[in-house]
């Protein structure tokens, strides 16, 4: 597995850690509310199970997976992903900032689209039908 790859799939698994574990505090909530506050964790917990596991576990595994080119870089311009890994994670951590900036969501969805469209930019020659 290419080390960004390793990068991604392995922040992902951190944010899926994190993201669990705010949604069985929300859970514990709203079961037992010993503490109301917690369901401030919500947004965090959405953002960290959708955009930080599920999206960035998607781009790692399809860096790894799609087919190389036979000449050349295999995986085509590395330093393009490895701005998408930077811009999606410092969109994240932009966007779960929202209780203390209030144009903390704007800019940090702003970054996350920049992140995916370098990920696409970096990877849309290497998707190709079988054989071509």
């Amino acid at each position: 597995m290419p080390r960004l790859s390793v990068w991604f799939v392995r922040t992902s698994l951190i944010y899926l850690l994190v993201g669990i574990t705010f949604g069985a505090l929300i859970l514990a909530e709203k079961g037992t509310s010993y503490y109301p506050p917690i369901w401030n964790l919500f947004p965090i917990h959405i953002e960290f199970l959708l955009i930080g596991w599920l999206v960035q576990l998607a781009m790692g595994v399809a860096f790894w997976i799609l087919p190389r080119f036979s000449t050349g870089r295999p995986r085509g311009n590395e330093k393009l992903i490895w701005s998408a890994f930077l811009f999606l994670n410092f969109g994240i951590l932009l966007t779960i900032m929202q209780a203390w900036l209030s144009i903390a969501v704007m800019a940090g969805r702003l970054l996350q689209v920049v992140g995916i469209l370098l990920y696409i930019t970096g990877t849309w020659r290497r998707v190709k039908p079988h054989g071509a």
